[in-house]
């Protein structure tokens, strides 16, 4: 069955997203902020969940058609063909957004959708009142500058939920971003990462899995796999696939923070995540680290408001780490913070500066590299 595929990322990753994508063997047919398109089968729907690091959601594309009314909107997906997705016993819940659209109330665009599903599943089986006790097939609507798309989610939990971190401290950073990052910052076998003020250590846990070849969604479940039209021999070939890519490495992260509950946390997780040969986790003081004579590289997101206390509580935090990172030269470091003035208070303008978000929260990565 060929398809179309919808990848959800948040803003910022379309690039590393679409070439994960591509690693893949698809081919990108759209990118827009916060998605993209490809060409794929149902094996790209198993393969695409376990594989993608940077992506929120996979989707299947049922169709898009162009909307200003409620009447174009039921015609529109009235139309599609969902009964080659959907039983007569299946749930079919409805959720969705818009933007820059005529059509802007949800509540109302989910109910003409949820009816025009209705309509064109009656047409098919025969039937007006659905049960909806079986597989749920949960459909999501996307309207953009009046044009529609309606989609079938095939993730379930958010990609981004790995299933190593269970518990999590105040305002933790999303997984798919921590992986961003680490990316960002090209870990190599022969330079040791080093998250000082780690949390719950999702930065080393991620970067750690890039470098062993284990694949982000190996070891959860998605929705789709409940799909009565996607063979479940797919699912094992695919995760089959991810298992024979795993491998040894001679890279090392360390995963340090000042908090002992932050430590013991960080610890919990990198043995859940299967990493505990490759990240070694620490109490220590971020302001106090030292190189050792070995080549590194700080990949941090520093404590920021429910961690730390107040802003001027941060603010000092930049000073001193600014100070004391610059005497560890010539390594890298790469600091994530929502902060706008983040460089003046670490004393050095970044090399270079990324727009990133985690979640809906602005965010910038603040690169210097070494001279």
């Amino acid at each position: 069955m060929k398809l179309e595929l919808v990848a959800t990322c948040l803003f910022g990753l379309e690039h590393l997203l679409g070439e994960e994508i591509e690693a893949l063997g698809y081919e990108r047919i759209s990118t827009i902020d916060g998605r993209i398109t490809f060409l794929g089968d149902l094996e790209a729907v198993c393969l695409s969940n376990i594989f993608l690091r940077y992506a929120e959601r996979v989707f299947i594309k049922v169709g898009s058609f162009r909307a200003e009314s409620f009447d174009e909107l039921f015609e529109g997906t009235r139309a599609l063909p969902w009964s080659n997705f959907i039983g007569r016993d299946d749930a079919f819940p409805v959720k969705g957004h818009a933007i820059k659209s005529k059509l802007h109330s949800i509540p109302d665009c989910q109910s003409i959708v949820k009816k025009a599903v209705v309509r064109s599943l009656g047409e098919r089986y025969g039937i007006s009142v659905f049960p909806e006790e079986r597989v749920k097939l949960q459909i999501e609507f996307f309207i953009l500058n009046d044009m529609a798309t309606l989609m079938i989610d095939t993730s379930g939990t958010p990609l981004h939920k790995r299933g190593y971190r269970r518990d999590a401290l105040g305002a933790p950073i999303r997984e798919t971003l921590a992986a961003a990052i680490a990316a960002i910052s090209r870990p190599r076998e022969n330079v040791l990462l080093w998250d000082p003020m780690c949390g719950s250590g999702t930065i080393a846990i991620e970067a750690a899995m890039q470098m062993r070849g284990i694949a982000p969604g190996v070891s959860r479940s998605f929705a789709a796999e409940e799909f009565p039209f996607i063979d479940k021999k797919l699912w094992l070939s695919a995760r089959e696939e991810a298992r024979d890519g795993e491998h040894p490495t001679e890279f090392q992260a360390y995963a340090s923070d000042i908090d002992p509950s932050a430590v013991a946390l960080a610890e919990k997780n990198v043995r859940l995540a299967g990493v505990s040969d490759t990240v070694k986790v620490f109490s220590m003081d971020a302001r106090r680290i030292s190189a050792e004579g070995r080549r590194g590289t700080i990949v941090t997101n520093p404590p920021y408001g429910e961690r730390l206390g107040t802003r001027s509580e941060a603010e000092r935090l930049y000073v001193e780490i600014g100070e004391h990172f610059r005497s560890l030269s010539p390594w890298q470091v790469y600091v994530i913070t929502s902060h706008p003035s983040f460089e003046r208070f670490y004393g050095k303008r970044a090399d270079k500066v990324r727009k990133l978000y985690n979640g809906m929260l602005p965010c910038y990565l603040y690169q210097y590299f070494k001279r």
